[in-house]
């Protein structure tokens, strides 16, 4: 990965989970990721994975260990533009079986409906490139219709349009690059617009990067017989109207190199997910601050080291845990619920709605459990506040089953 990315991505991490991980770069300054300054609004809350081992009384509310920050910092005001100044845009009527090269910055027009067609980025390592669909349909046997080799950033924006993108058969490899997605990006990736993109990989991920991934607009249906969103550093999403259906995981984020990294971080948008694996994975956290989520059918809804969720309507099916931190990365094991309205309904057998390997507080919220067991800590489990049902019965309190600190199977049963 290029040095100044890598500062970059340092002096964001710092800022977002306050020295949680070490990840060597505390004497950075936090700075915007593009040349386009960051979003005024403040969200102020915390992106952390602190959680207190320490027994709480009932009536605290306050389990993790963090000063607030701003999370606008995630989004710049170009991420979050919806449409786009087509004046000086270079406009590119695609030919079936004749790629495309994109070798300088600036806005590319794509229209038409092609097959065996791939859309390449290969720019300076500082430069930006947008992309607009503009009525494309692209379909592939064996390579990604948009392939980010290098750069800074890529967006691709939908016009008030409709977009068709495919890859039918097996990816082939670019050398020692494993193309396994039919938009894959080697460089920070932002999905905007107005318009609605279609997406099917019959045979590998639907979006892939392996920089940071982030949706802020627009209508997304991605099929994918692998992940349908996944993102090495980062995956980020702040509106749009997305639905999936995936293989595997719908939204999965992972970093082997740096424990600081492979988050998720949801602030908004509507996410209707069919997974035959997780709805929603990453290594490192999850957090979840807005939106609605609907995750109709998941081996595990929402499973990471650490889970902190702050607001959203969220709906969760799945069989074997509901929401689950387990040990993943080096880091706190946690769950923590702060506010919102969550609705967890198990399948049968050994089953846990909220499961989580380390400490589980209930600060906040709006929770309805169907389930035979609905909270499992092997740490600290405390209900300190919101409104609980479980099984259609309202409880006051995690009743520990076992010895020691930890809660055992059927916690808030009465």
């Amino acid at each position: 990965m290029k040095t100044e990315k890598m500062k970059r991505i340092c002096t964001t991490t710092i800022a977002l989970l306050l020295s949680i991980y070490a990840a060597g770069c505390s004497n950075a300054q936090v700075g915007s990721r593009d040349a386009a300054a960051t979003q005024a609004t403040s969200t102020n809350t915390s992106i952390s994975t602190s959680v207190s081992s320490e027994t709480a009384s009932p009536s605290e509310t306050t389990a993790t260990e963090a000063s607030a920050t701003d999370t606008s910092e995630l989004f710049s005001d170009r991420d979050l533009e919806q449409s786009v100044d087509l004046a000086d845009a270079t406009q590119i009527k695609l030919v079936s079986d004749q790629d495309v090269t994109l070798d300088t910055e600036g806005v590319y027009v794509l229209s038409g409906e092609v097959t065996n067609v791939t859309v390449k980025v290969e720019v300076a390592e500082d430069q930006k490139v947008q992309i607009v669909l503009d009525g494309v349909q692209i379909i592939n046997d064996d390579s990604p219709a948009i392939y980010v080799k290098e750069a800074d950033k890529v967006f691709v924006t939908s016009t008030d349009s409709d977009n068709y993108i495919e890859v039918s058969g097996s990816y082939v490899a670019d050398g020692d690059t494993n193309l396994d997605a039919v938009i894959f990006s080697r460089a920070d990736l932002t999905l905007n617009g107005t318009g609605s993109l279609n997406i099917i990989s019959n045979d590998g991920n639907g979006i892939s990067s392996k920089d940071d991934l982030k949706i802020t607009g627009g209508v997304y249906n991605i099929h994918s017989s692998a992940d349908a969103l996944e993102a090495n550093d980062a995956l980020l999403i702040n509106d749009g109207t997305i639905t999936i259906n995936a293989g595997k995981d719908a939204l999965h984020s992972e970093n082997d190199e740096d424990a600081s990294l492979g988050y998720i971080y949801i602030k908004g948008g509507d996410l209707k997910i069919t997974a035959a694996d997780d709805g929603i994975q990453a290594n490192s956290f999850v957090q979840i601050d807005g939106g609605t989520i609907n995750i109709e059918t998941s081996t595990e809804g929402i499973e990471a080291t650490s889970i902190k969720i702050n607001d959203g309507q969220i709906t969760i099916y799945a069989t074997d845990d509901g929401i689950n931190a387990s040990q993943k990365i080096e880091g706190n094991v946690a769950i923590e619920v702060n506010g919102g309205t969550i609705s967890v309904r198990m399948g049968s057998g050994d089953t846990d709605a909220f499961d989580s390997n380390g400490d589980l507080f209930i600060n906040g919220g709006t929770i309805t459990v169907e389930a035979s067991s609905a909270f499992d800590a092997d740490g600290t489990a405390q209900l300190n506040g919101g409104d609980v049902t479980v099984n259609g019965q309202k409880i006051t309190q995690i009743t520990q089953t076992r010895g020691g600190g930890g809660g055992g199977r059927g916690m808030g049963r009465q």
